[in-house]
Formats: C-alpha cells, structure tokens, sequence
C-alpha cells in the first residue's frame, strides 16, 4: 500500500498542497499534521510508521517533511528498510536500500540540516541587526495606542467591560492588561 506523509511547522504554511501531490503520486492513505519549532514528537507519524508493512511505500513531498534532522532522518530510514517499506521522497525519487542509496540519501539528509540551520542563523543575524536600530520593536505593532487606552480605560468607570469594548474595540483582556499596568504609569508620571 502507498501511504503519504505532509507536515507542516508554521501557521503560515500550506498543508493542502503536500496533500494534492501525495495525491496526484497515488498514495491511498494520508497522514497529516500541523507542528511548529523543532518539535520530534509527530503523534500522526508515529501512528503511520507502525501501520507500515513490508511492501508498503511511504511517500513525502521533500526530506525536510520527513524528519528534522539528519539523525532522525538516518535513524527512521533504518527502521523503514529494517521492515522492507520503500521510501519515495518526491523532490529526490526513491530511496534505494543499497549502499549507494543509503548514501546519497544520507549526504541529503545533512545538506537539508544544514540548510535548516544557515536559515535560523541569517534570521537570528538579521534580528539582531534590526535591535540596533532605535526604533526597533520586537513582536506585531500594537494596534491601539496610548491615547486610545487611555481614553477606553476612563469609559471604565462609568462603563462595563463589554460597553468600553462595544464602544472602543478594544477587548476586556487589553483593557485589563493596561489597567494593570496604569498605576505603574501614573507613578511614573507624578515623579
């Protein structure tokens, strides 16, 4: 039987595509899951490694969906051939259970770690770079300012939350959040 593995690690990525290609390549039973970080703890894949037999195929769409690094990579293909599953990874083909494809697919496997790593370096490298600027803010832009706050925050006294947040937008938890931190404000004010 063919089964197709997809994956993805952030919010912002697409799962539906992975799945068209399993798909499009035949696999008859699909697995999927939505992981952020570097997490090794897939519950679907683990499900989908013990329902492989001998004679199963498992196809992926790249190398980076099948493991998250090049030990787990190398660990799991053991597995897979210790049980006579064929792997087919569709931006590289079918991983061979010779010596030459155990091979290549372990000098794959290392170029994809460290193509993982040269990411998270430049993106650390450039966060870093953007702090040095004065008006660097870490996180999202805060989407009231504190005019507004500060206007919600006297409808409080004479308004309840769901009023203050019917008239102002802005919602009970941000109201709470600022009123917490209002008395540190005020101190700094009055000084």
């Amino acid at each position: 039987m063919k089964y197709g593995y997809a994956r993805v690690s952030t919010l912002h990525q697409d799962l539906e595509s992975q799945i068209q290609a399993l798909q499009k390549e035949g696999c008859e039973k699909i697995y999927s899951e939505k992981f952020t970080g570097t997490k090794a703890n897939r519950p679907k894949f683990q499900e989908l490694l013990s329902m492989l037999e001998t004679g199963d195929t498992l196809v992926v769409t790249k190398l980076d969906r099948f493991a998250r690094s090049t030990v787990d990579a190398i660990q799991t293909v053991k597995i897979l051939f210790e049980k006579g599953v064929k792997i087919h990874i569709l931006n590289m083909g079918l991983i061979e259970d010779t010596p030459t494809g155990r091979l290549v697919f372990n000098v794959m496997s290392a170029f994809a770690e460290f193509e993982r790593d040269m990411i998270v370096e430049r993106t650390q490298e450039g966060k870093a770079i953007a702090k040095l600027r004065e008006d660097f803010r870490e996180g999202r832009p805060k989407k009231f300012n504190n005019k507004q706050i500060e206007h919600a925050l006297s409808l409080l006294k004479n308004h309840s939350y769901k009023q203050v947040e019917e008239l102002t937008g802005i919602s009970k938890s941000t109201l709470i959040r600022a009123k917490k931190k209002a008395p540190v404000r005020n101190e700094m004010e009055h000084r």
